[in-house]
């Protein structure tokens, strides 16, 4: 990997999978053009964070970051998992920092147990709830995992003082990740949903199930949303509630869409507009929703050496994912194949690359 060419990159637009990216194929990279017009030029907190962060979970990386912060150098490392904690700062989710390590930590050396700190749900970033309850039970289906990967809320945290904790379990494969041919999304047969609250009276809660549950009882019977209240020692010092909703379909997709209460906000107006959100995406159809397309793509990349293939609604066609296509041709050299239909929807198709976990320990 010593030898790997060291890749140029301009801007820091979904910096995180980038390097994720980098990670997985030991190729160096330098980042310039961090924000240089701004008052306050050079990496976010935020950012530095997540550097920090890889750094815990492989053994061997260099970072070198400038002295004006507007660019830097990445050198990866060995990816090794184990123990790790890691304090994520409340700028950010703390979905932001776990969501790109999900499939990194199958390629490591030893099983990953990572605790993180910080805020656990924002309107920016996917909640912990969404990837608890839709992105990882998607993941451990397609790629064989089992129960093994699974991620436990320890603590709720709000912002904008956080104090949540979660901790992400995660074994390491021995083999490649089978590949993906889901070409159906099927029919949705049921919702599912949790309204959480941290420091505020348990009521609340109640009243966001109550307004998800107008906006959707007309158009399903199937409708179950628990609620979390969390008070004291449970969570952090800032009072909260948000809600999370899951639409699953009989052909084993999923839809997922969130929403955290903000300033003037009722509890009333969050639970309708998650509601509308999920309507938006299971309008959109597709097999995939936002938060779980960055694993899944990945994924399909790293597979054996297969077809694979998905189809996606139009509304997952973004700046993220024209970024990500860039970023997996620069990194290993493939191309995703597109093909749309009649229905608007739009089939993707690789060639997995056999990835091996060159990391694990030999037994």
């Amino acid at each position: 990997m010593s030898g790997t060419q060291l890749k140029r990159f301009k801007g820091c637009e979904y910096l995180t999978h980038r390097l994720a990216l980098a990670t997985l194929s030991g190729t160096p990279i330098r980042v310039e053009g961090i924000y240089p017009n701004e008052a306050d030029p050079g990496l976010k907190d935020y950012q530095i964070s997540f550097l920090r962060l890889l750094e815990k979970v492989t053994n061997g990386s260099v970072i070198e970051i400038s002295y004006t912060g507007t660019s830097f150098i990445y050198r990866p490392g060995n990816i090794v998992g184990g123990r790790v904690e890691h304090a994520c700062p409340e700028s950010r989710a703390i979905g932001y920092f776990l969501e790109p390590l999900l499939l990194l930590c199958l390629f490591a050396k030893t099983p990953t147990s990572l605790t993180l700190t910080g805020v656990t749900s924002n309107n920016e970033d996917p909640g912990v709830d969404v990837l608890r309850t839709s992105v990882l039970p998607f993941l451990q289906k397609r790629f064989q995992v089992g129960d093994e990967m699974e991620l436990r809320i320890l603590k709720r945290g709000a912002s904008p003082n956080g104090g949540g904790e979660v901790n992400f379990l995660c074994p390491i494969t021995k083999v490649s990740l089978p590949p993906i041919r889901v070409s159906e999304p099927g029919r949705v047969f049921r919702i599912r949903g949790i309204a959480s609250s941290t420091r505020v009276a348990p009521v609340l809660a109640n009243r966001l199930v109550e307004s998800a549950r107008g906006t959707l009882n007309p158009f399903l019977p199937d409708i179950f949303i628990y609620t979390d209240v969390r008070r004291g020692d449970e969570c952090g010092n800032s009072p909260g509630f948000a809600i999370t909703l899951v639409a699953e379909t009989n052909k084993g997709c999923s839809y997922a869409a969130q929403q955290c209460g903000e300033a003037g906000q009722t509890p009333e107006d969050v639970g309708t507009l998650c509601a509308q959100k999920l309507l938006e995406s299971i309008e959109s159809g597709g097999c995939l929703d936002r938060y779980t397309q960055p694993s899944i793509l990945t994924g399909m990349l790293l597979s054996s050496e297969d077809v694979n293939s998905i189809v996606i609604g139009q509304l997952n066609i973004t700046s993220q994912l024209v970024t990500f296509l860039r970023d997996v041709k620069a990194f290993f050299g493939r191309e995703y194949r597109f093909k749309e239909f009649e229905t608007g929807h739009i089939e993707m198709s690789c060639l997995g690359k056999g990835y091996l976990n060159v990391n694990r320990r030999l037994q």
